[in-house]
């Protein structure tokens, strides 16, 4: 028996359906033209049966009148057989079995309209994001100072630099749950450590205010302090804040990179990618108690419904500002 087996026979079964006339030159149709396996010509005949019984019950018998079912019986049965826990997928397939039925009844003649016509099967649910625990996080994060420390006394400026970029660019993109192409872009006069704001630019071209942590300010101010020994113009408002070894701008795929090397030195799973710390940031901020309109605003969601997703990984609490719930605010 496979899966869809056990979970199909939670709903009643006419087995007589097999001996109706219409079903019987489907089942034809299926092997003929669709070259069907006897397996799924099973599992259609499965599927009719429960629909047979949801409409007739136990009355009557075959030949069954397929025109007297109505578009409510076809939702009904759809709902009830969602009711006994079946997956969306399931559902689906079943929607399909019925809907090629009914439309084989239409194209031979023998019905003028399918009550499945229309319908849409549920939808599947969306895939929770993967995410970073707030001590993973903690991990991550000192990573690049852990290897500063670590570092001999006398230290060229440039690779003291990276490693405090890396710091301030990890610190950044968790505390202000920006995307990546956002944190990449931005520039000194966007970045504000005395009011610990920063203004990004996300999709559409819209501008919204991220908030910068305690750490992330001390962070990026010993970066910004090191980046002047080096380049004289790193500080300008119009250039980059975060710079490579050349003193240009960043690619997001320089940061993904980035990312790997201080996973792997923090001991975290290496396919964690910088838009985890997007997620982790959002369900954070909730577990701690931020207020899902406040999440949907930092992180630059149009609907609540976008950030809805993150409720489902973290309980929901009531609190007014981002830095009384951000653990590193």
């Amino acid at each position: 028996m496979n899966r869809n087996q056990h979970t199909l026979e939670t709903l009643p079964v006419r087995a007589d359906v097999a001996d109706d006339p219409a079903v019987g030159r489907f089942a034809d149709a299926l092997r003929a033209v669709r070259g069907a396996s006897p397996l799924t010509a099973e599992n259609y005949l499965r599927d009719l049966g429960q629909f047979a019984a949801h409409v007739w019950g136990k009355r009557g018998g075959p030949p069954f009148d397929w025109a007297a079912p109505d578009r409510a019986a076809a939702q009904g049965f759809l709902y009830a057989y969602a009711r006994t826990g079946a997956k969306p997928t399931s559902t689906a397939r079943k929607l399909a079995a019925l809907r090629s039925f009914y439309r084989f009844l239409v194209r031979e003649g023998t019905l003028d309209h399918s009550p499945f016509a229309g319908l849409r099967p549920p939808r599947r649910a969306r895939p929770l994001p993967t995410l970073l625990t707030e001590s993973e996080v903690a991990r991550l994060l000192d990573a690049p100072a852990q290897a500063l420390r670590d570092a001999p006394d006398g230290l060229p400026p440039l690779p003291r630099y990276l490693l405090l970029r890396d710091r301030a660019l990890f610190e950044t993109l968790y505390s202000t749950g920006a995307r990546l192409a956002e944190i990449a872009a931005l520039t000194n006069a966007r970045t504000d450590l005395a009011e610990g704001v920063c203004r990004v630019v996300g999709k559409g071209d819209k501008e919204r205010i991220c908030l910068l942590g305690r750490p992330a300010r001390e962070a990026i101010a010993a970066m910004r302090a090191q980046a002047r020994m080096l380049w004289p113009r790193a500080d300008a408002p119009e250039r980059p804040l975060f710079l490579n070894n050349a003193g240009e701008g960043l690619s997001t795929r320089s940061i993904e990179r980035f990312m790997k090397r201080w996973l792997a030195a923090a001991g975290l799973p290496p396919d964690l990618s910088p838009h985890k710390l997007r997620h982790s940031f959002a369900t954070h901020l909730l577990s701690h108690g931020a207020d899902l309109r406040v999440v949907q605003e930092l992180l630059g969601h149009n609907s609540p419904a976008t950030t809805q997703i993150y409720t489902h990984l973290a309980p929901e609490r009531v609190a007014a500002t981002y830095h009384a719930a951000h653990p590193r605010g």
